[in-house]
């Protein structure tokens, strides 16, 4: 039988549902604009740079040397800054992760597939929604029958107190 929720949990699981999916989007697209850096640096040699000699956007080229690739631009290296913003935010989404998955009391490879959100393509926001949906599912049906299940021991307890006292 797996484990389930807390019933005092559950408030804070739809706290950390919206965290989780906050980061998720945040996650998803810092790793597009990633990957879209990546492709123009490795690709076409070029890296965006911000407020530097040739204006205030500008994609400057990466030369190849024997030690690497090496930047001409001046000014502030965006390329380098998705680089960080995304490592950062993804410290910020496997937080979230651990923290919804550790309310529900899933399995640990369910951990797993959730923090690969962050590192594979576009599936952060697929999981996104899909753990959404079934989480949100989840809280109201358990919700459902918590609520039926007090409404039925109120109307179970008819004994008069004072009866039972005697």
């Amino acid at each position: 039988m797996p484990l389930e929720p807390k019933s005092a949990d559950l408030p804070r699981i739809r706290g950390a549902l919206k965290f989780y999916q906050v980061a998720s989007v945040i996650t998803g697209v810092m790793l597009l604009l990633l990957c879209a850096e990546m492709i123009m640096k490795y690709a076409f040699h070029l890296e965006l740079y911000a407020f530097g000699d040739q204006g205030v956007l500008a994609f400057t080229p990466v030369i190849e040397t024997a030690a690497g690739l090496e930047s001409t631009g001046t000014g502030v290296n965006l390329s380098t800054g998705i680089l960080i913003a995304h490592g950062w935010f993804y410290v910020v989404y496997l937080f979230s992760d651990f923290r919804l998955w550790s309310l529900m009391r899933w399995p640990f490879s369910r951990f797993i597939v959730i923090a690969l959100g962050g590192i594979v393509p576009f599936l952060s926001f697929f999981l996104e929604a899909r753990i959404g949906r079934e989480v949100r599912g989840y809280l109201d049906r358990r919700e459902a029958a918590e609520a039926a299940a007090a409404a039925s021991s109120d109307t179970t307890d008819t004994s008069d107190p004072v009866e039972a006292q005697q």
